[in-house]
């Protein structure tokens, strides 16, 4: 049976240096429950290390969550990666960190990059800093991200920084990307004209939430079996009775 399921797909933890250091794993399930999501997606800025303790969590209150991380291309341009399962994007985060600079983080000027347990509890601090662009191109992210069978969303494509938009003006018509997320503040992005290029590429819409009140107040609306990256690519597609329902957008005075 198909039903309705709420996503957030675009969520940092306190490891993003940009994050708050009280998006822990606890906290941010919580407040994905408080806001009655159905399934989240953790996305922190080149790495992967705080997505299993999130998922851990999650299981332990039967809330899914799916294994992400946004990526900075060669281009500077932020990109949402999906993944089915942790083994797939481990393997994807060995590439990543491969090709990210190493260069140091300055916590006085970044912020700091904790690495925690399911509780919050800091074990190590990432000394690489995070906020880089990996030497890896948008047609090269998107290859590696489709070869280990995950989703590639350009990242608030709309943006007038770190988008496809800002750096590039306009979307490659051989992108041929998953979806497109749209910046949470506007809804300038949906097409309007079918004959505008990018109108038959699917739009959703997420938190980007770097604080945890802002988790779930941008999200995506699904018609989906189980909350699942499978079921989420069907309704990208529109396959098999699965498709995007609604782009539920803040309150622009709360903005």
């Amino acid at each position: 049976m198909l039903k309705e399921f709420h996503a957030d797909l675009h969520i940092h933890t306190c490891l993003s240096p940009c994050a708050s250091l009280d998006l822990s794993p606890r906290r941010i399930i919580e407040r994905a429950l408080e806001e009655r999501l159905d399934l989240i997606a953790i996305t922190d800025h080149n790495t992967a290390r705080n997505v299993p303790p999130v998922m851990r969590q999650g299981e332990k209150r039967g809330f899914r969550v799916i294994p992400g991380m946004e990526v900075q291309s060669r281009e500077e341009i932020h990109i949402l990666t999906l993944f089915p399962d942790w083994p797939s994007l481990h393997a994807w985060e060995g590439v990543v960190r491969e090709h990210l600079p190493a260069i140091a983080n300055d916590p006085e000027f970044f912020g700091d990059q904790p690495v925690v347990d399911e509780e919050g509890n800091i074990l190590e601090f990432e000394e690489r800093l995070l906020i880089n662009s990996v030497d890896l191109s948008l047609n090269e992210i998107r290859d590696q991200v489709l070869q280990r069978g995950g989703l590639f969303i350009p990242a608030h494509f709309d943006k007038d920084s770190l988008s496809l938009v800002s750096q590039l003006g306009f979307v490659p018509f051989d992108l041929e990307p998953d979806a497109l997320e749209m910046g949470r503040k506007t809804r300038a992005a949906l097409p309007k004209d079918p004959r505008d290029p990018t109108a038959a590429i699917p739009r959703v819409v997420c938190s980007d939430a770097h604080q945890a009140e802002d988790i779930g107040r941008a999200r995506s609306v699904f018609l989906l079996a189980e909350p699942t990256l499978d079921e989420l690519r069907l309704a990208l597609r529109g396959k098999e009775g699965r498709k995007v329902l609604e782009l539920i957008f803040p309150d622009p005075s709360r903005e």
